[in-house]
């Protein structure tokens, strides 16, 4: 039964390619002419290239036809978007300004302390980087909802870099030093990307890469927690896996009992919710009090996760828990019975800090690198962040005033004893979930830190370590982002790739060197999709002049004898010409499939998604029939091939149609003129055969 079948199938096939032959012979179809693109200079093509690179989003758009006062109201408020919102503020909306700002405050003082000890900074420093970066960002930067400060992913690397050569505790003065260093250059170059609207750099950091990233670091994190969870005085200063693990183990006697015994009941809270009955003991009170307290900190942080409009929980809940856990410290003083507290903490607003700035010396390409990638990462992660929030409120946010605000926010900071921050993702949900209707709620926060920086800190003296452990745990354990993950593996196989590369390569050698792996694969990737650009073998959708991908519509297009007709849906340039030459031959001979002679007449190329090309690219059209080439693509076959036959009108063609119903019939024609000629030459040689017997019968 099934051998019939393809017998009908192969006939039915023969008799529409040969209808479609018949078609388009029969197609009285205009032929439109390939006209040049009208002339333009070499400046102003120039011109136009680089304003398509550096100002897409035209800018000076809003200044035409404005008055020139108008002109400098614009242009002030271009440099400080504060003058755009500032002027027409109201009480009403210092309300909700306030509330968002009291709440982010809450949380950026507890993520402060311990993102600075994250960094192997003095805890202090994460409160003077909660103080004045702020308050700049407030008058520089365009989104309402960012929330500015140091952030776990962007403190970790710095820490982890600056380690591998200084000790931040043999040599404390020198780390810190190189941090603000550092943290100069980061902002140098943020700015730098800004002022010259050279955004699109950071764009190498794909989504994928992104998540395996932040996803790995949060597992080094987390890990690198268990130096003050588990009490381990001597722990590797390697940022790995392997390393990690092998710390714990190798100084498991130098572990704290008590600290043990608290992550025990902090993960039956964790699993069931549930505070634990309060042991006899007071030296178990102790414990039990403080896992408790650690204990609320993971519960209130799952809780807004599943509940957003409990935001006031997750923002609430780390500083309670340091409060409540300080008090408790300092009534009982645990810290007396192995608990490890922060210790003194100075008092007073943020002294300057650009004596301690480092240009010269063995350091110098150390801060130079160290602030090339925490400057990138955290300009990636802070616009990433304002983007979503601004897509949710639908209003724009200017990337690259976003950058010169950080970079801004970061070179200003260096001089005040400030290290890198950005736009946090977990101060920003609580600000967007607040309320914030404006960046007033930055001005807000940064007030509140003041306040703690002039009176409370010696409240902080007692404030065990566990706790800011804690607070990192669960604010980094949200970066994993499993959903995603998935999402990336059903829709693209390459990009989850990329991602668990990522991952692994920040899990197991470093972080630096894992995101270097991430960013090299889908380089990699852009790469192929140059040297190897997809091309297709279009066929005709029988009744119509459209074609389509053969391989795509397989059951309602066919292909037209004595025409092979090829899509090529990239840019032509020197990485490709010699691939793309060799993949056309290939389809000739796949075509002819043994044939002594060739059966196709000719080799179409549809140049509709070849948006440009080089003079190597150009060899590449020779004896080729070329479709709709662009404007600058005629422009430089017009150069290369004036007065050559490449540019003859039959060479040249609108659509792919015109083509195959022009050159069906000069193949018509020649196939005519073919039969005439050899039957006149027949009626010769038939003339002279019978004036040859003439002759002799004669």
């Amino acid at each position: 039964m099934e051998t019939p079948t393809n017998e009908n199938n192969s006939n039915n096939g023969t008799n529409s390619t040969s209808h479609n032959m018949h078609h388009f012979m029969e197609m009285g179809m205009d032929v439109h002419k390939v006209v040049l693109p009208p002339y333009r200079s070499t400046f102003q093509k120039l011109k136009a290239k680089l304003k398509e690179i550096l100002f897409p989003d035209d800018p000076l758009h809003q200044f035409k036809g404005q008055t020139s006062k108008q002109k400098w109201i614009l242009g002030a408020q271009y440099v400080f978007p504060i003058l755009e919102w500032g002027p027409s503020y109201s009480f009403k909306l210092f309300k909700s300004d306030i509330v968002a700002g009291l709440t982010i405050a809450s949380l950026a003082i507890p993520q402060g302390i311990s993102y600075a000890k994250l960094a192997n900074l003095p805890p202090i420093v994460g409160l003077y980087s909660s103080f004045v970066p702020p308050l700049l960002y407030a008058v520089l930067g365009s989104s309402r909802d960012l929330a500015v400060g140091p952030v776990s992913i962007a403190s970790l690397i710095m820490g982890s870099m600056l380690m591998e050569e200084v000790s931040p505790t043999k040599e404390p003065v020198l780390f810190l030093q190189l941090a603000f260093t550092s943290t100069f250059f980061a902002g140098i170059l943020q700015a730098s990307l800004g002022f010259l609207r050279l955004g699109f750099i950071i764009d190498f950091l794909s989504k994928a890469t992104l998540i395996g990233f932040m996803a790995g670091a949060a597992v080094i994190v987390s890990l690198q927690q268990l130096k003050s969870l588990l009490g381990i005085k001597n722990f590797t200063k390697k940022m790995a896996l392997v390393p990690v693990l092998t710390s714990v183990f190798k100084e498991r006697k130098e572990t704290n009992d008590l600290i043990v015994l608290m992550i025990a009941v902090v993960m039956a809270n964790y699993t069931h919710g549930l505070l634990l009955p309060c042991p006899a003991t007071a030296l178990q009170t102790h414990c039990w009090t403080l896992t408790n307290l650690f204990g609320v900190v993971c519960l209130d942080n799952v809780q807004s996760m599943k509940k957003p409009k409990m935001f006031w929980v997750s923002a609430g809940a780390p500083l309670v828990s340091v409060i409540l856990s300080t008090l408790i410290v300092f009534a009982v003083k645990a810290n007396n019975h192995g608990i490890s507290v922060i210790g003194e903490l100075q008092k007073g607003l943020n002294p300057p800090s650009w004596n301690m700035l480092q240009f010269k010396g063995t350091y110098l390409g150390l801060v130079i690198k160290t602030g090339i990638i925490t400057g990138i990462i955290s300009l990636t992660e802070g616009i990433a962040v304002g983007r979503t929030f601004a897509a949710i409120k639908d209003y724009r946010v200017d990337g690259n005033k976003e950058m010169i605000a950080i970079g801004i926010m970061n070179i200003v900071g260096s001089s005040t004893s400030c290290y890198i921050t950005t736009g946090s993702f977990s101060r920003s949900a609580v600000n967007h979930n607040a309320g914030a209707k404006t960046a007033m709620s930055n001005i807000v926060m940064s007030v509140t830190v003041m306040v703690t920086l002039l009176f409370l800190m010696p409240l902080f003296q007692y404030t065990p370590n566990v706790i800011l452990g804690a607070i990192i745990v669960t604010a980094v354990i949200g970066l994993i982002d499993v959903p995603a993950a998935y999402h990336i593996w059903k829709v693209d196989k390459y990009d989850f790739l990329v991602l668990v590369c990522a991952f692994v390569g920040v899990i197991f050698i470093s972080v630096q060197e894992g995101l270097a792996i991430a960013v090299g694969i889908s380089v990699f990737k852009i790469m192929l999709q140059v040297t190897r650009p997809r091309t297709v073998v279009l066929g005709n959708i029988p009744g119509t002049d459209i074609f389509r991908d053969l391989q795509h519509y397989k059951d309602s297009t066919a292909t037209v004898p004595g025409f092979l007709i090829i899509s090529i849906e990239a840019a032509i340039n020197f990485a490709n010409t010699t691939y793309l030459n060799e993949r056309i031959l290939r389809w000739i001979e796949e075509e002819d499939d043994g044939e002594k002679r060739s059966s196709i007449r000719y080799v179409i190329i549809d140049m509709t998604a070849v948006s440009t090309i080089d003079t190597t690219g150009i060899t590449l059209f020779r004896d080729l029939v070329l479709v709709n080439p662009l404007s600058e693509v005629m422009e430089k076959l017009k150069k290369a091939y004036e007065g050559d036959e490449i540019m003859r009108p039959d060479a040249l063609y609108l659509t792919v149609g015109e083509a195959v119903a022009s050159l069906s019939i000069s193949i018509k024609n020649q196939a005519s003129n073919v039969y005439n000629e050899g039957w006149q030459k027949q009626q010769q040689q038939h003339e002279k055969q019978n004036v040859n017997e003439s002759s002799q019968s004669e």
